[in-house]
């Protein structure tokens, strides 16, 4: 069954526990982990989450071209993806892309045109292969202005990249303290 679900919240709010939560009866998993284990930290995160998942999880680590999938046997043969987080994907994006204070506006601009067809090829790609997809990001706008305006360039992006993927999603989850709450259907409804 094709289905688009985006799952936010805060840090540590439950957000992938939730997004698993919603595989349950599902056998052939993709999990589409976007981090990169650069710290000790970053891979005592990984080594958890994966032990949580268990087996029925196929793993691919990518954070961007997600076109690439198409010819990925996991992609091929699984009934659900997972997709955690794109707040990590976006990390990576900026570091890899060596964007900083001194980084144009036309770069961010033409950095963030990359990442939303980038995550529309994925979407449409997860449709026409029939896939159930759940992303997962983090809920930025919700606290202090940022003081430096690299920080405020990545929460404003991310912010709007969450705005497309809940435009397009079935469902979005808002994750509160492990509770989710279905928000698109209180809009809707």
């Amino acid at each position: 069954m094709t289905e688009l679900i985006l799952v936010t919240g805060g840090a540590r709010s439950g957000k992938s526990s939730i997004a698993e939560r919603i595989f349950e009866d599902y056998d052939e998993l993709l999990y589409i982990a976007t981090s990169v284990p650069f710290d000790e930290e970053m891979n005592d995160r990984i080594v958890k989450h994966r032990e949580r998942r268990g087996g029925r999880w196929r793993t691919v680590e990518i954070y961007e071209d997600f076109l690439q999938l198409e010819d990925n046997q996991d992609f091929i043969m699984c009934k659900g993806i997972l997709l955690d987080c794109i707040t990590v994907m976006l990390s990576n994006r900026f570091y890899y892309k060596e964007i900083n204070e001194h980084t144009s506006l036309e770069q961010y601009d033409e950095l963030e045109c990359v990442i939303l067809e980038d995550i529309s090829n994925l979407i449409n790609l997860a449709k026409s292969h029939g896939k159930k997809m759940v992303i997962v990001t983090n809920e930025l706008g919700m606290g202090i202005v940022p003081i430096d305006r690299m920080t405020r360039m990545y929460r404003d992006m991310a912010g709007r990249i969450n705005q497309y993927i809940a435009k397009e999603a079935d469902k979005v989850i808002l994750a509160v303290s492990g509770i989710g709450v279905e928000l698109k259907k209180i809009q809707e409804g």
